[in-house]
């Protein structure tokens, strides 16, 4: 029988030591990264009920973290108001929406956060953005912008996802803050609308 080389003998000696490690486990005597632990349960995949309970929560969370966001909004721009208006009337409402967001925006952000989300901590970026342009405004097309946009239309939309929230949700508590804010947002409405009037009067 002819003897190998010695280069092919160590060739062998390699292509055997790295087939070898392969198959053992990595440092420390684990397994090679992604596979299952020996024992480890795979978890089952979720039901159409718990997926669609994980659907509804997702849900909620979103809508508490809009409405946080949306009253944040409020406030900020109801505050520029009560800096740059000078209406007396404009800043009237501006004190009501100041008042009524920062509690509503306290109650959706404390209810986010027990429900598992971090809630927002300002407006969203869209909202800040017409905020900015609102700092641009002064006088009569600062007051009229102000209570068409962060007044009618704002409230218009909030609104309806409340809305549309109440008819979606099962959560007690979400439903509970639905019901306790929409009033209050109507009647938010009810006065931007009539102070629009007076201004288109005018």
């Amino acid at each position: 029988m002819k003897r190998l080389p010695t280069i092919a003998l160590v060739a062998l000696g390699a292509t055997f030591a790295a087939s070898s490690a392969l198959a053992q486990p990595g440092a420390g005597g684990q397994a090679p990264r992604g596979a299952q632990a020996p024992g480890a349960q795979v978890p089952a995949p979720m039901s159409s009920e718990e997926a669609e309970r994980a659907t509804r929560d997702r849900r909620d969370r979103n809508f508490l973290e809009n409405a946080a966001q949306g009253s944040f909004a409020e406030v900020e721009a109801s505050k520029l108001a009560l800096e740059k208006s000078e209406s007396e009337d404009v800043k009237a409402f501006a004190r009501k929406m100041v008042e009524d967001h920062e509690k509503m925006a306290s109650d959706a952000v404390k209810l986010a956060q027990a429900k598992g989300a971090t809630p927002p901590e300002g407006p969203s970026l869209m909202q800040k953005t017409e905020i900015t342009a609102l700092r641009a405004l002064s006088g009569g097309p600062f007051d009229k912008m102000y209570v068409n946009r962060i007044g009618v239309a704002a409230h218009e939309s909030t609104i309806e996802m409340f809305e549309k929230a109440s008819q979606e949700t099962r959560d007690p508590e979400v439903k509970a803050l639905i019901d306790e804010t929409l009033p209050k947002l109507r009647e938010h409405l009810k006065m931007a609308q009539a102070l629009n009037e007076k201004q288109d009067k005018e």
